[in-house]
Formats: structure tokens, sequence, C-alpha cells
């Protein structure tokens, strides 16, 4: 997930991919699961004047049984589980930070989103999830001298959990091998197996006040790893990240989830999965203000196993598509992804091509559909190839992953089978660059299954031009490499790693330039009744 380049051929490749995204369609578009309707509610906190069991979150997630609901009142909490002395198993699993899950089938909802609030930051702030340097929390110090930064609530191989209805703020990264994380259900990260069964979030919202160097910036909002379905995401929002804003990886095919009305600006990426793939569906969500806003790819190493596949699970048909990709990506706002003053981190995230709406990267069978791009300068849409130098996970190689090995890139995998349908383009390339358009296609090798493009309203056109006449049908295998004639140079140097062609420009950011961060949100959608399905407790009489 989160490393450094380790050479500048390999960032080349990086951002000639963009990051890292994913976004899928189920097979059976049925991927809620009926909430719990019995075990005790344990009750955080004073609601409408009646005080519950217990003032820490923490000690009710403790306290917990299987089936238990964990009710939440407005409040400002700062949590600390797992930060004093912490083992070296909790260092290497993220479970340092405020609250830590593992036991299974818990529903923790606040009563309110907006104001029911998981505060990284220290107490002394009269106003929740301050931007004020001095009350960071840091996390444990470690023995070089700095600190392991902290993650927000993570859920540890505990099966069919919910996290509902609140918010969660400040949670910053360090040197723990997995932190800066607001919300993470997390099967495992970096094993190669699936550990987690089931999850399901809502009206939840997940953000950073505080910009300060980039090892202790927040740097993931709602993330899965190594976790399978049953899942959804539904009412999710995040913002001021320097890498991911929501990311689902490592789900072996098995995926299965749902993300329905999320909304990802002010980031490095909107939205990014390594190597996800199979049942997954991203609907009626908005992408905005990001440095790029969607992007999915395939890697030899990082969440392994490759490739990135939206190819349907058991030869299934998909009834949204009709066809066996289950990967889709529908009904979705994507729009003014133009921003360079984003909080940025070394690494994959920052190889997004600013001025890009979505990117497609080594990704396979994945259907684009019924969406609109609008006002992303540099291109709405790119498919392009994924190349990565690194080492690959054990057991995994470039040939049995469907790679091509590139002398000086490593392992190659480009997009391919990938379908972008009847989607509506408005004001994209206005940039103005050779190749920036509406949508871009970049293929390095022959022999792989076509992309094809279909029922666009594309004013601004393609890169290579006349997509939709060369590559109307999916499927049929290539004879030759697709370049994209000027397309390869403008996304290498609107990435910044790789010279630009005179008179070529495009919205940068030095190194030490201002950064935006967006103010916490106040008014988001929250649950219209948090009682909803809730055993009688004395919140919730009836």
């Amino acid at each position: 997930m989160r490393r450094l380049l380790k050479s500048k051929l390999n960032l080349l490749g990086v951002l000639l991919v963009g990051a890292v995204i994913v976004a899928g369609c189920s097979s059976t578009k049925n991927n809620t699961v009926a909430s719990h309707s019995s075990g005790k509610v344990l009750l955080v906190g004073t609601y409408h004047g009646r005080k519950g069991q217990f003032t820490s979150i923490q000690a009710a997630v403790n306290a917990a049984k299987p089936g238990d609901w964990i009710l939440i009142a407005p409040g400002d909490y700062h949590e600390n589980a797992n930060t004093t002395n912490p083992t070296a198993s909790q260092i290497a699993n993220g479970e340092l930070g405020g609250i830590v899950i593992t036991t299974p089938n818990l529903h923790v909802r606040g009563m309110n989103r907006n104001s029911t609030i998981i505060d990284g930051t220290n107490p002394g702030s009269s106003q929740p999830c301050t931007s004020n340097p001095a009350l960071q929390n840091l996390g444990p110090a470690n023995p070089s001298g700095g600190n392991y930064g902290r993650n927000g609530i993570t859920v540890y191989k505990a099966n069919n959990t919910w996290i509902e209805n609140l918010t969660v703020c400040n949670f910053l990264n360090g040197s723990g091998s997995q932190t800066g994380y607001e919300i993470w259900w997390d099967g495992g990260a970096g094993t190669g197996k699936i550990g987690l069964h089931g999850y399901w979030g809502s009206y939840l919202t997940a953000t950073s006040t505080y910009y300060g160097p980039v090892s202790v910036d927040a740097t993931y909002g709602i993330f899965a790893s190594t976790s399978a379905g049953p899942a959804s995401w539904k009412q999710i929002y995040a913002s001021n990240f320097n890498d991911r804003r929501m990311y689902i990886g490592a789900c072996q095919q098995v995926c299965d989830i749902t993300v329905d009305h999320a909304w990802m600006e002010y980031n490095a990426l909107g939205y990014s999965g390594t190597n996800s793939g199979g049942a997954v569906v991203v609907e009626h969500s908005q992408f905005d203000n990001n440095q790029d806003g969607f992007d999915t790819n395939t890697q030899i190493a990082g969440d392994p196993p490759p490739p990135q596949n939206g190819d349907c699970p058991g030869n299934k048909i998909s009834p949204i598509t009709h066809t066996r990709s289950c990967w889709v990506f529908m009904d979705n706002y994507v729009h003014n992804n133009n921003n360079p003053y984003v909080p940025q981190a070394p690494g994959y995230a920052s190889a997004g091509p600013t001025g890009t709406g979505m990117t497609i990267s080594g990704g396979r069978n994945d259907t684009i559909m019924n969406n609109t791009f609008a006002n992303n300068g540099a291109w709405g849409v790119l498919f392009v190839p994924f190349p990565d130098g690194d080492t690959p996970f054990p057991g995994v190689t470039c040939a049995n992953s469907g790679g091509v090995e590139h002398n000086g890139f490593g392992c190659v995998y480009d997009p391919e089978g990938d379908l972008l349908l009847n989607n509506t383009f408005i004001h994209n390339g206005f940039f103005g660059n050779p190749s920036n358009a509406d949508y871009g296609r970049i293929t390095l090798d022959p022999g792989q299954p076509q992309n094809c493009f279909v029922g666009n309203k594309a004013p601004d056109g393609s890169s290579p031009a006349n997509l939709e006449k060369i590559e109307s049908k999916c499927g049929p295998l290539t004879t030759s490499a697709h370049t994209g004639g000027s397309l390869l140079a403008q996304v290498l140097c609107d990435t910044g790693f790789g010279s630009c062609p005179a008179g070529s420009k495009y919205p940068t950011n030095p190194k030490g330039g201002p950064v935006t961060m967006k103010p916490l949100p106040k008014n988001l959608p929250t649950m219209p009744n948090p009682c909803k399905g809730v055993p009688s407790n004395p919140w919730c009489p009836s």
C-alpha cells in the first residue's frame, strides 16, 4: 500500500498509471444484510439527559459481546486504545489508535453524524478537530525519537461489523507501518489472505484539519483491505488526505461491495484500490477538487494478489452490465479535479495526473457507464498501463499475474477489456495541451483483449482520435501497441516525472507550496432515525 517509489523509472511508471482505485459491480447487486435486532445495547455518553453506562467508547467495545450494539451520544471523544507501551504486534497490525475492535458482529452507531466525533487531537481546544499543531496527538514515541502515529477506528479481523453515523478526524501518520487511517476494516494487511468477512459503513465523515510534515499527515480516510463482502458504504465523506480518501484493496475477486452516495474532495486521490475486483459497484457518488478524482490499478507487490480484474466471480453474468464485467462505476459526477494544492505523500498517490477525473491503471474487465465527467482540465478518463518495478509478493510473478516484463519499467500491466459506455463529458481537456481530451488510452503490448468505447457524448474528443470508431467492439485481441501518440509524453509531463514538451502547461504546486485544507464539514446528512433497528433501551425505548 503505502510505499516510497524505489526508483525514478518506477515513479515514472506510477505516474503514467495515475495512481490506484477500484470500483466494481456486484453480480447480485444485493450487498446489504439486515441489521441486528437483538443483543445488548451499551450506551456511551449522555443523550437527551440520560446518562449511559460508559464514558469511553473503547470501554464499551471491550465490554461488548458478539451481537451487541454500542450507541454513542454526541460529543468530542478523545480515545486512546493501545497507545501505552504498544506491543510489536499491535504496531505491525495497525492496532494503534483511538478505538480497536476485535469482537465480531458489533454494531457501533453515533446518534448524530456531525456531532458524534472521534477526535484524534489532544483535549484542550474549544473546537473539535483543531488544526493547532500543539494539540495534535502523534501517538506513542518510537525508539528513534519520533512517534508511531495512530489510527481512528480499526476493525481488526472482526467479521460482520457496522460503523455508522459519526465523524472521525485528525488521526495522523507516523513511523508505524500502518497508521494515519481514520476508519479501517483490516483483514490482515500485507498477508495476501482474506481475514475479515462482512462489513458495513454509513453516514460516515473522515477528515483532518491539520497539515504538517508529510510523515505525520493524515493518510487514509475510509479504508478496507484483505476484507471480503458482503459489504456496503453509503453516505460517506472524506477530505484533506495525502493519499487515498476511500480505498478498497486486496480482496481477491470477492470484494462484493456497493459504494453509494460517497463524496470525496480535496485529496491527492479521491478513491483508489489496488488489485480489487469481482463484484464492486460505485454509484451515485461525487469526486471533485482532488488532484486525480478516481483511480484503480494492478500492482505486483502492494495489496496482493494481482491483477485488478472486474470479471464476475464464477463466470457469472452481471445483472447491471449483462456481461461478465462486475466492476461497475456508474451514475457518478466527477468534476473539477484540477487541484495541485492538496496534501501530498511521497509514493504512488502523488503520481495521479493533475486534472484527471478517473484513471484506469492496468485494470481489466471494468465498466464505466452513465457518468458525467466535467471540467477536468487534462482528461476526463485515462486508460493507461501500470509499470511496477517493485519486488513481487511471494508466489507472484509477472507472467502468472498477467503482466509483461519491459526493460527499465519492470512488470507492465496494460488496461484491457475495459468498457467506456454512454458517459457524458462536459468541458474536459481545457488545459489545451496536445492529447488533452475527454478520454485517452495507452497500451504497450499486443495480444490482449481490446478496450472499447461506445455511446459517449465527448465534444472534446479522444486521444488517440476516433476511439469510438477504431475500438467500438470489446474483446478482440490487439495486434500492436497503442502508445497514444503525444499522450504518453503529456501524462509524464503532467505528473512531473518526465520532461515537458515545449509549451506544455499543467498546474503544479512546488515542494513546500501552499496547501488548501477544507474546513470540518458541519451539515452533512445524518441518519434520519438513529434508533431504527436498535433493541429497546433508555435512549430508544420503543
